[in-house]
Parts: structure tokens; sequence; C-alpha cells
């Protein structure tokens, strides 16, 4: 198949189907504080859109200051007074494992109820589901495991590290993948011993209103975790200035998390952010071609390419290139748009209606900037949701708005090289480092070429696989701190430093005659 543009037409819908609808699903969202569900103080509400219809499937409340406060008090309460702070890191570790068993034991009904709500794939919502529960486990096993340091003095001093929970966590999640991530910042805060106020993102609120009854069922006491629903400008702005929350988690976009950093500044408050992307593959002429492919594909085209990591910027060298686009082209021309909730489908629609024109915003900009080799619209026989074509742009220059801003949808661009210090310049030329991939067999390169792109995170030849204990976060405009392993119990965390004096101390005399 030639490189030349292939037309929206030419995608592969998956096979038409009626519009599936869960049975059993919600029509109202309430928060969740202190134990109980309830509307907001002032009867505030929202819509929320399923994204292949577009239509309202259901109302949440929407979280105000009000609101916000409340949960503060019952989170703050639980810390103050409740059990939770002070149980021993095991008995937290089998309440932890509970909340794992229940979310593998419905991981179906999570995907389906996800898959309704954000318009990812089944299979992928399934696989994250399923990674949730993952999430729990793994730091039920780390909570248990963790040790702190101990120094001695022989026959002067010991000093210890004594490790206590801060406090109430605000925890502000994005809408791609939204149960996934709201158990990797739930898991860690609990695991510490923090209470929680999580504020889900209002285009998917869905999921997030079943953690309520896991934890719940798990023996979560009532108080430790509570949930307010709402408008990040309402109930994300009140969270973050709220004076009693020492903590705030944030995952979303660069510009709202330079907003947040503001706010937090007021009270000094911890911060971990893990912010926007526009992360580089740089492959090499002596690269597994064909597995370079394949995870380059994955890497941008998952998630319905909604995902911070997405490796949406390909860096091929020269002598490679022409064959590279050639059968990139084809593949990203074949692969299988359509209903989320059929198992072919490997791209489904968007999240929502303002994301999907932002995104065919960018479709159209790059027709300007680039040479279009596959999609550039919406597919053939998907004339309602949110559908994007999955989308190829060739010979695209570093000026380019399309190489330079986060696009967060189904749209790579890919650009030659012909040295490794121009690689290196490209990889680098951009305002985000969060995320790298690189494809090439010389041992040397491989290592020198990671260590010198701005990335807070590099694979070598392979696609976004990751080990739980290594950190996860950015540098430059992606991020702010890591977390993951050890480095998550810290975010949560106070260390003391706390010293013994075991035999006689020097002190100078002031004052003394």
């Amino acid at each position: 198949m030639s490189a030349e543009a292939t037309t929206a037409a030419s995608a592969h819908p998956a096979p038409a189907a009626a519009h599936y609808v869960p049975e059993n699903l919600p029509t109202h969202l309430q928060h969740f504080i202190g134990g109980r569900f309830v509307d907001s103080v002032g009867g505030e509400t929202f819509d929320v859109l399923d994204p292949v219809s577009n239509q309202t499937y259901a109302t949440a409340a929407a979280g105000q200051q009000a609101d916000i406060d409340l949960a503060v008090a019952a989170a703050t309460d639980a810390f103050l007074t409740g059990p939770w702070p002070r149980l021993k890191p095991r008995e937290r570790s089998r309440i932890l494992n509970r909340i794992a068993d229940a979310v593998e034991a419905q991981d179906a009904r999570l995907a389906e109820l996800e898959t309704f709500d954000t318009g990812l794939p089944i299979t992928q919502a399934l696989g994250q589901a399923q990674r949730a529960a993952e999430n729990f486990r793994f730091f039920a096993d780390l909570i248990v495991a963790q040790a702190d340091d101990t120094y001695k003095v022989p026959g002067s001093q010991i000093n210890y590290v004594n490790r206590k929970p801060v406090g109430v966590a605000g925890l502000i999640t994005p809408w791609n993948t939204p149960f996934m991530l709201e158990s990797w910042k739930l898991a860690p805060a609990l695991a510490s011993g923090c209470t929680v106020v999580l504020k889900p993102a209002e285009f998917t609120p869905l999921s997030a209103s079943l953690w309520a009854e896991i934890f719940r069922t798990a023996g979560v006491p009532d108080g430790v975790f509570n949930l307010v629903n709402g408008i990040g400008e309402e109930a994300g702005d009140a969270l973050v200035k709220h004076p009693e929350v020492p903590l705030i988690s944030f995952t979303g976009e660069t510009t709202t998390g330079q907003t947040i950093y503001r706010n937090c500044a007021a009270n000094l408050k911890g911060m971990s952010m893990e912010l926007g992307g526009k992360s580089p593959a740089v492959v090499f002429a002596d690269a597994d071609l064909e597995g370079a492919i394949d995870s380059t594909l994955f890497g941008v085209f998952s998630l319905n390419g909604e995902r911070c990591t997405a490796g949406s910027r390909i860096l091929v060298e020269r002598s490679v290139y022409d064959v590279f686009c050639e059968r990139y082209a084809a593949r990203a021309a074949s692969i299988v748009v359509g209903d989320p909730h059929d198992p072919a489908t490997e791209v489904g629609a968007l999240v929502h209606p303002e994301h999907y024109a932002k995104v065919m915003s960018y479709v159209e900009i790059g027709k300007s900037e680039g040479r279009l080799l596959a999609g550039g619209g919406r597919p053939a026989g998907l004339p309602e949701g949110n559908y994007v074509s999955p989308t190829v742009f060739a010979d695209v220059p570093p000026t380019a708005r399309v190489f330079q801003e986060e696009i967060f949808g189904p749209v790579v661009t890919i650009t030659p090289f012909d040295t490794d210090a121009e690689a290196l310049e490209l990889a680098n030329g951009v305002k985000y480092g969060l995320a790298a991939y690189i494809w090439t067999t010389n041992l040397v390169r491989a290592h020198t070429f990671a260590q010198s792109i701005e990335a807070g995170m590099v694979w070598l030849n392979s696609h976004n696989v990751r080990d739980l204990r290594t950190p996860f976060g950015g540098v430059k405009a992606s991020g702010l701190g890591h977390e993951g392993g050890y480095r998550s119990i810290d975010f949560y965390t106070d260390q003391q430093a706390v010293h013994i004096t075991l035999g006689p101390v020097h002190t100078p005399r002031f004052g003394a005659p």
C-alpha cells in the first residue's frame, strides 16, 4: 500500500450494532461523605453524557464549597479520632487486599460501566479494572514490607525515622482510564494511613461511584473515604484551597496543574502532579522494525490515544523512513474503530463532544503542517458519536503545532532524522518531558540516548510496560514529583527524625560562670 493519504472512508469500523446500555445503570450520582450518599447542600447537579450517543444518561451532584467543607470535616474527624491511621500495617494490608478481591470479582461489570462512560474499548477497560486491583495488592504488600532507617553512633546516640500519615489527602483524577487512575492514588494514600477526599473528573463520574460500596464491604471505616463529584473550577478549586487538606495529588493537563500549583502556595501544601505529555518514540535504522511498528501503533492508538504517555511523536532515521511510513500508515488505516462494547473494537469513541471538537481541530491543523497518510476525519459508517479515524501525519517539522502540542487523541506525527544528535534535539524540543521510547539494537546508543533524553521515564525496545516499584512522573511541563513504589509512601507520610542520647552530651554552657 502506498504512503499516500488514506481517506477517512477507508477506515475499518466495527460491525454496526445497536447502542449498548448496561443494565441497572444509575440515573443520578451522589457524593459519598462520612459514610453516607448525599446530594449537594445547595442541590446543584450537572449532566453526564455517554460518548457514543452524546445523550445525557444521568445527573450527578455538583459539589460546591459547602460540600467540600463537609467532606474534609468527615475526613479530618476520621483521621484524628478514628482507627484508620492507628491500625497496624498488616491490618490495613488485609483491608486493601479485600478491596482488590472485590475489584477482581466485579471486573467485568467495572469494565462495562467504564466503557459506557468513557468510550474505551471493552477489552482495554477490562485490563484497566484488573490493573486497579493489582494497584491495591501492590501497596498492601508494600506497606507491610516498609522499613525505615535507623542510624547508630556507638555509645552515644541512636537516630531513627518515625513515619506518620500526613492527614487528609485531596485526590483529583482525570477522565482517561478513571477507575484505574483513582486506584493509583487511593491505594497508597489509604495504605499510608491517610484519609481522603476524591474529586473525580466531571466527564466520567460513573465508575468512581462504585468505590464507596467496595470500601464499605472491605471494612474501611466511615469518613476515611469521601467522594465529591463536581466541576474542576468549583469542587476541585475548593478542595485545592481548603486549609485542612495538606496534600494534593493531581493528574491532568498542564495548565490546570499550573493553576493548582499557584493555589496550593498559600498553605504550602504538598503536591504531586502528573501532567501532560508529548512523548517521542525514536526509531533507529538498526531497530526491529516490525516490533517498533507494533509498539508505536499500540502506544498512541490504544486507550483511544487518550493517554499521557502516548508516543505521539515518532522520529525515524531517514534510511528506513519511507518503508516505516508506508507500513505504519497501512496498519493505522486497518485499525478497527467502532462501538466500545464490541470486543473487536480497537479504537472507540472519544470521551466527550468537547474533547472530540478539540482533537478534530488539531486534525485540521495537521493537514496544513504535514502529509496526511491515514485517517483525517470521521470513520465511515459511524455518523454519530465522538469517533475519530486513527490519523497519521508524516514529514511534520518540529515547529508544527501538531508536533509541539498535546492532542490527547488518536493522532500521531512522523518526522525523519539523519543523526543521533538531530534525533536527540527533536526528542527534547518540546516543553513536555513525561515518557520516551527508543528502538535500537545498539546497546551503547540505547543507554547513552536514554540518559540524554529529557523525560521522567524511558522505555527501550518496548511500549509502556510498567513495574509498579519504579518512579512514575515527568520533568519540565509534565509534572512535579514522583509516585510509584516507596515514593508514593513518602508522599503520603511525614518522616520524623527521632534522636535518642545514650551517653553524656557535650553542650557549651552559655552564660555559666
